[in-house]
């Protein structure tokens, strides 16, 4: 088990490039500007924020490897840091605050510390495998009891997968008249924060990467939720597609709605 104090400058690093991140939001015109200019603009924070994690993560944990975003893998596989620099790039180069910085520790591929840090409100997920999950520094319950009719279901688009959307799409139709509504913030690590503390009640997404859902699954196992594909096997980043999870029950009503689309 990582060390709380692990998870304590963890956090504080997380913090440091957020920091960062907010002195460097919003410094061009709303909507990003110029196109090429907007695209280096983005990929110069994306890029600085990776290698402020990486420097000061290695000096946490020298002997563990990195699996990010931007630099993609190196080192240690079987102990490393799962790294989301700026998660919701769109949002922060739009002038949207609706963006976060994940950070996981792996260990034999399976997570056993996350942060996840939402700059614009210095608003943070925490947590330690077995240990529960903490928002802003105060234990969170597990899941709600709730049914589809009454829950709020977060989503992504599939704006890489042409081929999903017509599925996508009337999968959102039926989702939306069996729910009480659905929301996108078009940032995925945030978005199952939300479902994990129980601001959101399911979830479903295809085509995520490690990175966007390392830290966020911890959460979602501490708080009870339920994380599957849509043949309801346990969800795996490096082996799914699709992403369907929530809390128990609204996960049991949302899964054969997804499963009959995709």
């Amino acid at each position: 088990m990582p060390d709380p104090q692990l998870l304590s400058h963890v956090l504080d690093l997380t913090r440091r490039v957020g920091h960062y991140q907010m002195s460097r939001f919003r410094s061009l015109s709303p909507g990003g500007g110029e196109e090429k200019l907007a695209r280096e603009f983005v990929s110069e924070v994306d890029l600085h924020s990776e290698q402020l994690l990486i420097a000061g993560l290695q000096k946490l944990l020298p002997e563990a490897g990195c699996y990010g975003e931007e630099t993609g893998i190196s080192g240690n596989d079987r102990l490393r840091w799962i790294i989301d620099p700026l998660d919701g790039t769109t949002n922060y180069l739009s002038g949207l605050e609706q963006f976060c910085i994940s950070v996981a520790l792996e260990v034999d591929g399976c997570c056993e510390l996350g942060v996840v840090l939402r700059p614009a409100s210095n608003e943070s997920y925490c947590a330690i495998r077995g240990h529960g999950l903490q928002h802003n520094g105060h234990p969170c319950g597990q899941a709600p009891v709730t049914r589809l009719s009454q829950a709020l279901i977060g989503t992504g688009f599939p704006y890489r997968s042409k081929d999903l959307a017509k599925c996508f799409f009337l999968c959102a139709e039926e989702v939306l008249y069996a729910s009480r509504g659905i929301r996108r913030f078009a940032a995925a690590a945030l978005d199952l924060c939300y479902l994990s503390v129980g601001f959101l009640q399911g979830f479903w997404e295809s085509d995520l990467q490690p990175y966007d859902v390392a830290a966020a699954l911890l959460f979602l196992e501490e708080t009870g939720c339920v994380a599957t594909n849509q043949q309801g096997e346990s969800y795996s980043p490096y082996r799914d597609r699709l992403l369907v999870c929530g809390s128990p029950l609204v996960h049991k009503e949302l899964l054969p709605i997804i499963a009959k689309h995709y």
